[in-house]
């Protein structure tokens, strides 16, 4: 078969995850096939061939065969909203757990004691600094029934919503109601970002935390330096901590 010019590429990435890399070996193949058929019914190059259109015949069937491919090695997706996992447990990692004793338990997660005492539980990407340090308690905000319940009895007051999913489209309805967000996702471009700093609500988006259990009473540092375009860029970290505080109300 013909070769193509990404044949020669000797120092491409490695793919980042094997639903990446199951992905590009099927547009490979896929690409492959649509060429030789295009030389064959008289096409010049590969040139000729890209700017030609080409139906490349990727299908639904296609894809669902990667998909069933992945799973049956073990592997499973991450998911960034709880309804993938309640309506495909058999594809999603993990799941929302709302008991009492659920925490992230996140590797990079900045914890110890501070010098007066505080539990430091992790740190996150400030959206916009703040005029003052925010505590509240922690809340985690994974379900759908969550979110249902909060719109129909009220948020409780002081509430630092804490969040999986950085698009902020399971907590629209009663972001307006939060204390404070930590969400373990996104950078402060995400929409979650975005409209926590329209509402003008303290934020930190792609927290790393460790050790906060629903109930708890937490403090963020939103007096922290915002992280900017230009630290994401340079790989620049700028972050505001999480504590939580025992026996405070």
């Amino acid at each position: 078969m013909a070769r193509l010019p990404i044949d020669d590429i000797q120092f491409a990435g490695v793919p980042a995850s094997p639903i990446v890399e199951a992905t590009l070996a099927l547009l490979q193949q896929k690409v492959r096939e649509s060429y030789a058929r295009h030389l064959a019914a008289g096409g010049k190059d590969f040139g000729d061939f890209v700017f030609g259109a080409p139906d490349c015949g990727i299908t639904r069937a296609d894809v669902e065969a990667v998909e069933a491919a992945l799973l049956e090695s073990g592997h499973r997706f991450d998911w960034s909203a709880s309804i993938s996992v309640q309506e495909r447990p058999d594809a999603y990692k993990g799941g929302s757990d709302d008991s009492a004793d659920f925490m992230f338990e996140h590797a990079e997660a900045d914890v110890g004691v501070e010098a007066d005492g505080r539990a430091r539980v992790g740190q996150g990407d400030n959206v916009v600094r703040h005029d003052a340090l925010v505590r509240g308690t922690a809340r985690y905000i994974r379900s759908n029934e969550r979110v249902l319940a909060y719109l129909t009895d009220g948020v409780p007051p002081g509430t630092i919503a804490i969040i999986d999913d950085s698009g902020g489209t399971l907590t629209a309805p009663i972001i307006d109601q939060f204390a404070g967000i930590l969400c373990a996702g996104g950078t402060v471009r995400s929409h979650l970002g975005i409209l926590s700093r329209e509402f003008g609500i303290p934020c930190f988006m792609n927290a790393k935390l460790n050790g906060i259990r629903d109930g708890d009473c937490v403090e963020m540092e939103a007096t922290a330096a915002p992280r900017t375009t230009e630290d994401y860029q340079s790989g620049t970290e700028r972050t505001g901590r999480v504590w939580r505080l025992e026996g405070a109300e």
